[in-house]
């Protein structure tokens, strides 16, 4: 076999998608169809078949599905993956020799020539393969070969030879006994749903008391459900939930010094009442935890939980594992620093210790300890800052075992190093955005992210705010900018999440100038949030979630599209489904101080709309209905009254009774 493989006349190359040679994998959700190009050609002027091969990991044998010759040598097939977990796909071609010979046969047949001879070679093929063809297949093609090789009428013969049927048959036993076969299998990664779109709200447990100046618990977070399912929120993510160190605990304000009632950084990990596999006290116990988890999940919320890896210095593991660490010359233990930056509360681990392999189980551990506990999200802290071989195989070695968990990387640094991390497993991503605030930047970041090479493994999610992040943007905005922001982020991405409180009360006053971190920030003390304020945005927040839940357009990223505004203020982009039934179209001015107008320009054959027929722009955020028509149209934005629109965009439709409608 090995010998007729390299008789193979076929040369395969230029495969997509292909990442990094095929080093990687790209992604996918259940449900989901692979698209795979590929160029295919021979020397000489035969007849090609191409098929694209895939298999789920553990399967033995592959399935084909036939690829479609694009012109000029590309060829394209698709396949859908339908189960969680790991699938590999590749490309296989060779000489067609009776598509070759039906071919030429016609081609003689039209010019008049004598094409006996052509049948009896034709019967020769066809009776080639029925030995190759299971019954009764195999008797339907003896039988045509006969019939070739016969006395009939020629015209007759002639007319089966190139029959459909017969071409359809011999289609399904091919001769591959000189194949090519790409000599890569390239592989995909399938999640669930909600790795391609989901809604997050951060909430710090220790804030939700009902009553200011309490501790929240478990039980308090329980309490808060139904006002967060009312958001329209599937992920509540927690920051870390376990034990606060106490030696170099920060104050308020990031304060070197704590009061007595000051509670410490969440991140500062572990005391004397456990590590990573602890809760805070304060909190509950685990046993209060899993209720909480089994409680949201009845209100279609999951608890996403921060997995930081680090510690405080009063972390069990500094006691049991000294190892595990970087000890300086006067017997202390190296604190993290990004420097000036000190974390005099942390200890990072020395993943260059010669007992790496069992830190590695260790942490691993910790995952799975809290899956154990119904936890199937973690946002990873700062996974940038640990090695990439660790991350690609702690992710297999969890995925393989439970293929449901999400891994969010929270890796605010250099655009390859983000790529990266996504490339070694994790499921979603962390973005830019929030630093993207003119068109040109936000249409040239999200062109990167949806319609390059970057889109099979990378997917974003969306943050306008974090704990960390006080934007200028939003320092100076006002309520116009954390709405306009809103818009973006929920419609622009397929999973977006927000800081919870300090996002729905528009928190936008810094430290100090010039710092992006909160003045009296929730990371150093417990907050009581007045949610249900009259100037809150939860109103909008949950208008702005159900309309994503109702259209399936923005439940993806694949179909973003911009289009040209004569006013750089206005961003204009667009989604839809495949088939074109749901169409959504959004305006945001980016300007929050003044109203912004101009002229949108659609593309409408490309959106599936008439350009000789006006077409309905129901704006879902004011439910007003618009009649545009052609394809440019005007939009005006005030940052005091609508700084947006979400059009669901209809095309007319007349019934014989020239009632008119919109689909």
């Amino acid at each position: 076999m090995q010998h007729e493989a390299q008789r193979g006349r076929v040369a395969i190359e230029g495969v997509q998608p292909e990442i990094d040679g095929g080093r990687f994998p790209i992604k996918r959700v259940v449900g989901e169809q692979v698209k795979v190009e590929a160029d295919g050609f021979a020397d000489g002027h035969d007849i090609l078949s191409c098929v694209l091969l895939y298999r789920r990991q553990g399967d033995a044998a592959w399935t084909a599905r036939p690829m479609e010759h694009l012109g000029n040598d590309r060829w394209r097939g698709v396949f859908t993956v339908a189960e969680l977990g790991c699938y590999a796909y590749t490309v296989k071609a060779w000489i067609d020799r009776f598509l070759t010979w039906r071919r030429d046969t016609a081609t003689k047949a039209e010019a008049g020539q004598d094409v006996t001879v052509e049948l009896l070679v034709g019967a020769a093929l066809i009776e080639e393969a029925s030995t190759r063809a299971a019954h009764p297949d195999a008797e339907r093609l003896h039988a045509w070969a006969n019939a070739l090789r016969g006395d009939g009428d020629p015209d007759q013969k002639l007319r089966l030879a190139l029959s459909d049927d017969v071409a359809h048959l011999m289609g399904a036993y091919p001769d591959t006994r000189l194949s090519t076969t790409y000599e890569k299998e390239l592989g995909v990664v399938v999640d669930r749903e909600r790795a391609r779109f989901s809604t997050w709200y951060e909430l710090f447990p220790r804030s939700t008391a009902a009553e200011a100046g309490r501790h929240g618990t478990f039980a308090d977070c329980a309490a808060r459900l139904p006002a967060i399912a009312a958001l329209g929120v599937d992920v509540l993510y927690f920051p870390p939930i376990h034990p606060i160190g106490y030696s170099h605990r920060k104050g308020k304000n990031n304060a070197l010094l704590a009061g007595p009632d000051d509670p410490g950084s969440p991140w500062a990990i572990g005391s004397h009442e456990g590590g990573h596999k602890a809760v805070h006290p304060q909190l509950g116990t685990l046993e209060d935890f899993r209720r909480l988890v089994a409680r949201a999940h009845d209100y279609g919320i999951e608890i996403a939980l921060d997995i930081a890896f680090q510690c405080s210095p009063d972390h069990p593991y500094v006691r049991e594992h000294p190892e595990w660490f970087r000890w300086r010359p006067d017997g202390t233990v190296q604190y993290a620093e990004n420097p000036p930056k000190k974390y005099q509360d942390i200890y990072p681990f020395d993943f260059d210790t010669d007992q790496w392999r069992s830190l590695w189980e260790e942490l691993k551990s910790i995952f799975l300890f809290w899956i154990e506990q119904g936890v199937r999200i973690f946002r990873v802290d700062n996974p940038h800052t640990k090695p990439f071989r660790f991350w690609e195989w702690l992710i297999t070695e969890v995925k393989r075992e439970y293929p449901d968990v999400i891994f969010l990387a929270e890796a605010f640094t250099r655009p390859k190093v983000m790529y990266h991390l996504a490339k070694l497993g994790f499921t979603q991503s962390y973005t830019y955005f929030a630093w993207r605030n003119t068109t040109w930047e936000l249409t040239e970041y999200f062109t990167e992210l949806t319609q390059t090479a970057v889109r099979e493994y990378f997917r974003p999610n969306l943050w306008p705010n974090t704990p960390d992040i006080l934007t200028e943007y939003l320092q100076v905005g006002g309520r116009p900018a954390f709405l306009a922001r809103l818009v973006l982020a929920a419609t622009l991405g397929a999973s977006y999440g927000i800081y919870g409180p300090a996002f729905e009360l528009c928190e936008n006053q810094p430290r100090e100038p010039g710092s992006e971190e909160y003045l009296n920030s929730e990371k150093y003390e417990i907050k009581h949030w007045a949610s249900d304020r009259p100037d809150s945005l939860q109103a909008t927040i949950a208008r702005v979630n159900a309309i994503r839940r109702q259209n399936p357009a923005l439940q993806g990223d694949g179909s973003l599209r911009f289009h040209p505004v004569e006013n750089e203020q206005i961003l204009c982009y667009s989604k839809h489904t495949a088939d074109l039934a749901n169409l959504i179209v959004v305006a945001v001015s980016l300007d929050p101080y003044h109203t912004q107008a101009g002229w949108v320009e659609l593309p409408l054959e490309a959106l599936g709309l008439d350009p000789h027929q006006p077409y309905e722009a129901h704006d879902l955020l004011s439910d007003t209905r618009h009649l545009w028509h052609g394809a440019r149209n005007y939009v005006e934005l005030s940052p005091q009254t609508a700084p947006a629109h979400i059009f669901r965009v209809r095309r007319r439709i007349h019934t014989e009774r020239d009632f008119e409608y919109y689909l």
